[in-house]
């Protein structure tokens, strides 16, 4: 008894001081939390900086149509108010990612003390990191105040700001935070942005399998990715569905509904009118950093709008391309881009070969036999065949000769194709951008292929309204993928012949008139500077027709006519008028330079022939309609005109309101209209006859400069001016008769 009553002492007595310790202890670790949990207080980011969140927003390019063309974003982001994101895009995010958000206080402490065990186990196991049952106000705080390191001290930081976040903020406000910065992958921050992104809707236009879509993306977009993972992403899909059934958001019978939808997703600007303004959009970029950095350009939100017409430039670029392959294909073919020899591995190593830049739409193909017929066979990368015509062996046959002496192709040459596929609705002739992936190469092929090459001849394409300067297409050369140098703006050649015109409108300022006539015969001249003699000729060498009209001479091109001319008038009345319309910023008097041996650009070329088509005026071409910033603000507009009498409230008897024209006048309009009239001879009776073609009233004027290094058109209707420069980047001859 005494044995038992002592034992029960010092049970007791053990009890107590444990008691006693643990309590201590817990006392103790909770001033310690206190401690460190106020001594982290004192270095957190404020929350004041999220009362008036402006995040980077999208800066977005519209055509004069209002085509979409391109974006400029550090993060592509579209910023959308709480009160225009759907219910069901809402009621997505908190099953998927925190169903008690509208109910806790910023915390999930069962979720928390889930994510510590998860976490003791992965540090003893060596296995993953620390892990936290995150509320949405958490990762509010953690993607926008804090680091992402994953350690002790930055959950508990988390964990303090997330309950400041709930006290200073409503639930409204975090959750429009969250859905706004939350990174969706496809480069996409926010619903808003990655709405366009995967489906090209706005928001408001998602149905309730795409707004699972995009929740089912907040945990890892980068293992759920709709174009590489599609499955995963169904499987994560059918989840978050599941989970707004038990939350009560939606019926079972709608989550079916939802789960047999495919996932129809898009690739935002793709397409050839989205390639085709390439070179205009990148000009355009390097003006508005130029004018507002790169800093508001890409983080801004500006909504600009430019002036090119989106259908107009994809003609553009088409012509371009087309003729820059008419003129390659009469002339040698290089040869193969490689040889693989025919075995089983063979259609492996076509698809993995790297293809030359501006390829576009052609596609590789392997030689496989050389038929009786005259026609070969081809092998694709996805292991189909197709026939290659016996046109294009004959012309490999002619103009290629391989190292062994032999001319042609051969089994196992690797060749550039060009073809339709079932169901493509693009011409072999378009280009394409090159980061396509081959996977999606659509359809079988159809009928037979071409032989192609990536010219190397470039050219480039200019078209703008002659009265404004609105730039309405641009194409800086055959392909951007190719090269990336714009031929409109930063090439500087001779215009040849092309300048010709402004010597006859500068001769008609000094006296003379269409009919006056000059004497075209040989013309030598002593230049000092090179201590020899200069003698040109026209373009039909050894061939005068002595006193003709100059407006004969313009048709014809006749060069000795154009240098007598200038030589009467005096080369500073054509270097003046060159440099009031913008052509040259300053033009050596020298007579060689009535013939257009000074170099300049396209895009001054054009300034020229817009004046001749106004009447006189001087225009500056612009890519650029208006510019505003995120809040709607005008920035910019290409409307300079001020409006006398518009904002009467009342008609006063007096003139009728006007609007100002701050175009200046460098050109008598009678000079121009003459000039014009003269032009349009050149298309119905000279030098640019083909022009006739396009069965509509023209004018314009050709241009080459000497060994055919460089070959130019300018032409014009009353509303349009259009230049047009063919040549190679390092200057050699383009043949005779090109």
């Amino acid at each position: 008894m005494a044995e038992t009553a002592k034992r029960r002492f010092f049970t007791w007595k053990l009890f107590r001081r444990l008691f006693i310790f643990f309590t201590i202890l817990a006392i103790v670790g909770i001033i310690a939390i206190v401690a460190v949990v106020a001594a982290l207080s004192r270095d957190l980011p404020t929350i004041a900086t999220l009362e008036e969140y402006e995040p980077p927003i999208t800066s977005r390019v519209h055509a004069g149509d209002g085509t979409l063309i391109a974006e400029f974003a550090e993060q592509h982001r579209v910023y959308v108010p709480y009160e225009s994101i759907p219910a069901h895009v809402i009621q997505a995010f908190v099953s998927a990612e925190d169903k008690k958000f509208f109910e806790h206080e910023g915390l999930d402490f069962v979720g928390m003390t889930r994510g510590a065990i998860n976490s003791a186990r992965n540090k003893i196991t060596g296995e993953g990191g620390l892990q936290g049952g995150s509320t949405i106000t958490q990762q509010v705080v953690k993607n926008m105040l804090l680091t992402r390191d994953q350690t002790i001290v930055r959950k508990i930081k988390e964990a303090v700001l997330a309950r400041r976040l709930e006290s200073a903020f409503t639930k409204e406000r975090i959750m429009e935070l969250y859905l706004n910065e939350i990174y969706l992958g496809g480069r996409a921050y926010g619903v808003g942005s990655a709405a366009l992104n995967y489906f090209g809707k706005s928001l408001t236009e998602l149905n309730l399998s795409e707004a699972a879509i995009l929740a089912s993306l907040a945990k890892a977009p980068g293992t759920v990715n709709p174009y590489r993972r599609p499955e995963r992403l169904l499987a994560r899909r059918s989840y978050v569905l599941g989970r707004m059934v038990e939350d009560g958001y939606i019926s079972p019978d709608e989550a079916e509904t939802a789960r047999e939808r495919p996932l129809n997703t898009v690739k935002r600007l793709r397409g050839a009118e989205y390639e085709a303004a390439t070179y205009f959009v990148q000009e355009l970029r390097r003006d508005l950093i130029d004018e507002y950095g790169e800093t508001t350009l890409e983080q801004g939100g500006l909504s600009i709008r430019s002036t090119i017409d989106s259908k107009l430039q994809l003609a553009a670029q088409n012509a371009l391309q087309a003729g820059l392959v008419r003129y390659d294909r009469r002339h040698d073919y290089r040869g193969p881009l490689t040889s693989i020899a025919l075995d089983g591995d063979a259609v492996d190593k076509l698809g993995d070969l790297d293809l030359p830049a501006g390829h576009g739409d052609w596609e590789a193909a392997l030689v496989t036999e050389l038929r009786r017929d005259g026609a070969a066979a081809l092998r694709l990368a996805d292991n189909s065949e197709i026939t290659l015509v016996k046109e294009d062996v004959e012309w490999a046959a002619e103009t290629y000769q391989r190292e062994n002496g032999e001319t042609g192709l051969a089994p196992g040459d690797v060749v550039l194709a060009a073809f339709r596929r079932e169901t493509a609705d693009t011409p072999p002739e378009t280009g394409r951008n090159d980061e396509g992936d081959a996977s999606e190469t659509p359809g079988r092929p159809i009928g037979t292929a071409a032989l192609r090459q990536v010219p190397e001849v470039e050219g480039s394409l200019l078209a703008l309204d002659p009265h404004t300067g609105r730039v309405l297409a641009m194409s800086g050369g055959y392909s951007f993928w190719k090269s990336a140098f714009n031929r409109v703006t930063q090439a500087e050649r001779q215009p040849g012949s092309s300048f010709k015109p402004f010597v006859y409108a500068a001769a008609l300022e000094n006296g003379y008139t269409p009919a006056t006539k000059v004497l075209d015969a040989p013309f030598v001249e002593f230049d000092v500077e090179a201590n020899d003699f200069w003698s040109p000729g026209n373009y039909a060498e050894g061939r005068f027709y002595g006193l003709s009209t100059i407006r004969l001479g313009l048709e014809k091109s006749r060069n000795l006519m154009t240098v007598r001319m200038a030589q009467d008038i005096g080369m500073e009345a054509v270097t003046d008028l060159a440099t009031r319309l913008g052509i040259y910023e300053e033009l050596d008097p020298y007579l060689a330079m009535a013939l257009g041996a000074g170099e300049t650009s396209p895009w001054n070329m054009a300034k020229g022939y817009a004046a001749l088509v106004n009447g006189g005026k001087r225009v500056t071409p612009t890519l650029l309609d208006r510019v505003q910033d995120r809040h709607g603000n005008t920035l910019y507009t290409n409307d300079p005109r001020e409006c006398t009498g518009c904002n009467a409230e009342a008609w006063d008897g007096g003139p009728p309101p006007e609007l100002d024209d701050p175009r200046a006048q460098v050109l008598d309009p009678i000079v121009a209209y003459q000039t014009v009239h003269m032009l349009e001879g050149v298309i119905e009776r000279g030098t640019g006859r083909v022009a006739r073609r396009v069965g509509k009233p023209l004018a314009g004027k050709t241009g080459t400069t000497n060994d055919y290094k460089d070959a130019l058109f300018f032409g014009f209707s009353p509303d349009l001016v259009v230049g047009i420069w063919v040549g190679f980047d390092s200057p050699r001859t383009l043949g005779e008769g090109e």
